[in-house]
C-alpha cells in the first residue's frame, strides 16, 4: 500500500487533473480540491482543455510535468486508450478510461464510472438489480461503463438505444455472455420503453448549458419507472424533473460522480476517500 510520505516523497506536492472538451462545466476540481484539503495531502487539482487530435500530446505532457494521475471525461474515455502502457481488467473489458494513474512514467487506465454509478443507484433508488428490465440511452464512453456493471447485476434484460442502432448492436453483442442485452435504434425506443423498470440517459443531452433538452419524450415515460440521469450539472435536468412530475423515482448524477471521483482518488493515493467532504463541495458550489 502507497503511504503518504512515498506519495509526497518525490515531488513534496501531489499533482492531478483533468481532460476533456468542454471543461468548463467540471466541478471534479473543486471536489478533489476538497478530498486533498480533508486528507492533509498538499496539492492542486486542474482542469485541461484537450481537443480531439491533441489527446497523445496531452498525455505525453501529463508524464513530463510529474501529475500523479488525472480523470479522463467526454470525449476522450476511448481515445486515451493506444496511449496508456497498461489497462486494468475492468478498463480493457469495457473499452473506455476515466482516470489513468502515472507510476514514474508508465500510465496505467481505470474506469470507475460503471461501479461509482452502480454504488450510487443501489444505494439511493434500486437496492437490488436482479431481474430488472433496463434502457440505457446512448452508446458511448460513459455508456460502455454503465452497461458492463449492470450486466454483472443479473438484471432481466438490458436495451441498449442510440442515434446508430449499429454501436449500440456492437455493444451489447460484446457482453452477451453477461446478460441478455440487446442494441436498438432511438427511432425503435418507443415500442419498447413501456416494458422497462429502469431508464439511464448516459448521453449529454440535458446538460449545461443545453438545459432545456430531453433526450426522450416523457410522454413514453411509465410512472412506475426509475428514471435516472448520470448528468448532475444541473442537479436535476429536465427529463428528470418531468419525469418526477409523473410519479417517478429519479436519481441523479451526483452520486455517481462523486462516487467514480472516490474511487479514482483511491488509485491516486492509497488512502480512503472523504465521500462526505467530496460531495458537499460539490453541492456547495453549485448552490452558491
Amino acid at each position: 500500500m502507497i503511504t503518504k510520505t512515498d506519495l509526497l516523497k518525490s515531488t513534496g506536492s501531489l499533482l492531478l487533473g483533468v481532460i476533456g472538451d468542454p471543461i468548463g462545466h467540471s466541478k471534479s476540481p473543486v471536489m478533489h480540491q476538497a478530498a486533498l484539503s480533508a486528507l492533509g495531502l498538499p496539492g492542486s487539482y486542474v482542469p485541461m482543455h484537450v481537443q480531439s487530435g491533441h489527446v497523445g500530446d496531452a498525455l505525453a505532457g501529463i508524464k513530463a510535468l510529474g501529475f500523479r494521475g488525472i480523470n479522463v471525461t467526454i470525449p476522450h474515455k476511448l481515445e486515451v486508450i493506444p496511449y496508456l502502457d497498461h489497462l486494468d481488467e475492468t478498463a480493457l473489458r469495457i473499452g473506455a478510461v476515466n482516470t489513468i494513474v502515472n507510476d514514474h512514467g508508465v500510465l496505467t487506465g481505470y474506469n470507475t464510472d460503471g461501479i461509482g454509478y452502480v454504488r450510487s443507484l443501489k444505494e439511493e433508488a434500486v437496492s437490488n438489480l436482479k431481474g430488472k428490465k433496463i434502457m440505457v440511452l446512448g452508446a458511448g464512453g460513459a455508456a460502455r461503463g454503465i452497461v458492463y456493471a449492470l450486466s454483472l447485476e443479473s438484471p432481466d434484460c438490458i436495451f441498449i438505444a442510440n442515434r446508430t442502432a449499429d454501436k449500440a448492436e456492437a455493444m451489447a453483442s460484446e457482453w452477451k455472455d453477461l446478460a441478455d442485452i440487446r442494441g436498438i435504434s432511438m427511432l425503435e425506443l418507443p415500442a419498447h420503453l413501456g416494458d422497462m423498470d429502469i431508464l439511464i440517459n448516459t448521453t449529454s443531452v440535458g446538460m449545461h448549458p443545453n438545459v432545456a433538452e430531453t433526450p426522450v419524450d416523457v410522454n413514453l415515460i411509465s410512472e412506475k419507472m426509475v428514471v435516472s440521469d448520470l448528468i448532475y450539472n444541473p442537479l436535476q435536468t429536465r427529463l428528470l424533473a418531468e419525469s418526477e412530475q409523473k410519479g417517478c423515482k429519479v436519481h441523479g448524477g451526483l452520486g455517481m460522480f462523486v462516487n467514480q471521483g472516490a474511487f479514482a482518488l483511491e488509485y491516486w493515493t492509497g488512502m480512503p476517500a472523504p465521500v462526505a467532504a467530496m460531495r458537499s463541495a460539490v453541492l456547495q458550489n453549485m448552490n452558491g
